[in-house]
């Protein structure tokens, strides 16, 4: 029968010949029935793995102001999950989920009050970071945030901002060095509430005098090599009131890079105490 193949034929329009040779047989429209069944059965499970990684600076992202959390690990009725592979994640429920969803660990340290400032200090990371210390004191002022430190220092700039976002809200900021806190890292070290500023033991502590530079015509660089004076006398009354040394001696230490070990900033007074390791 020559002409286009109708109904369950399927083959398309145009082809020709004896329509009795594209019948299917009985045993192969089961199996194509069976293989329809079992991938629609695959449609609806539920996702219960994830693989992903997440963005260096997504521990500070959009999940400030989310929902509270009821339980940090999923429930015994929840199906068993998998950790994704990247930044470390953890598991937690918000009300009403069914199930428990990965979120990465630092999303899941600050619902505590503790923020990690783990990179160079630019305005990126001082705006997430502030945006964290404002919505957490605005959630209870009563309860201390926790900023731990191991930062290379940065922008002066960017620094001074956090530096006054941590004065100006109620909740007290408890400072922690738990690696290397130099130039603005140590300066935001000495900012936290007094008695509440910390390091462990092998941690290390540097200040230094502000650097930058300038180019152009030569107003312009007169115009920037003054503001750099004005930025380093605004740092070294700074670290003389969170210090208690005077000015003389910081302008002097601030001279050169100055390392100093978890003692020697608690007798400097850049700390207030040496955490103490357990065996």
């Amino acid at each position: 029968v020559a002409g286009g193949v109708k109904g369950g034929g399927g083959g398309g329009g145009g082809v020709k010949g004896d329509t009795r040779s594209l019948e299917r047989p009985p045993g192969a429209q089961n199996l194509i029935k069976m293989l329809y069944r079992f991938a629609l059965a695959l449609v609806a499970l539920p996702a219960v793995v994830s693989f992903g990684l997440a963005p260096r600076s997504s521990f500070m992202g959009s999940k400030v102001g989310g929902p509270s959390i009821s339980s940090p690990l999923p429930t015994s009725s929840s199906p068993m999950t998998m950790m994704p592979i990247g930044v470390p994640k953890v598991a937690y429920r918000v009300p009403g989920a069914q199930q428990a969803d990965w979120v990465d660990i630092y999303n899941r340290l600050y619902r505590e009050r503790i923020i990690f400032l783990a990179q160079e200090i630019d305005d990126e990371i001082a705006n997430q970071i502030i945006g964290v210390l404002l919505y957490l004191d605005s959630e209870d002022s009563t309860k201390p945030i926790y900023l731990y430190i191991n930062s290379p220092g940065g922008s002066v700039i960017s620094g001074l901002a956090l530096f006054d976002t941590m004065q100006h809200i109620k909740s007290e900021v408890v400072t922690i060095n738990v690696g290397l806190a130099a130039s603005m890292g140590s300066f935001i070290l000495a900012a936290g509430a007094k008695g509440k500023r910390m390091a462990l033991p092998n941690s290390r502590v540097m200040v230094h005098q502000p650097m930058g530079g300038a180019q152009g015509q030569a107003e312009d660089i007169k115009v920037e090599a003054a503001q750099i004076m004005k930025i380093r006398d605004n740092l070294v009354k700074t670290y003389s009131m969170m210090t208690g040394q005077t000015t003389e001696q910081v302008l002097l230490d601030l001279d050169r890079d100055n390392f100093m070990s978890a003692e020697e900033a608690k007798e400097y007074g850049l700390i207030d105490q040496v955490i103490e390791l357990t065996s």
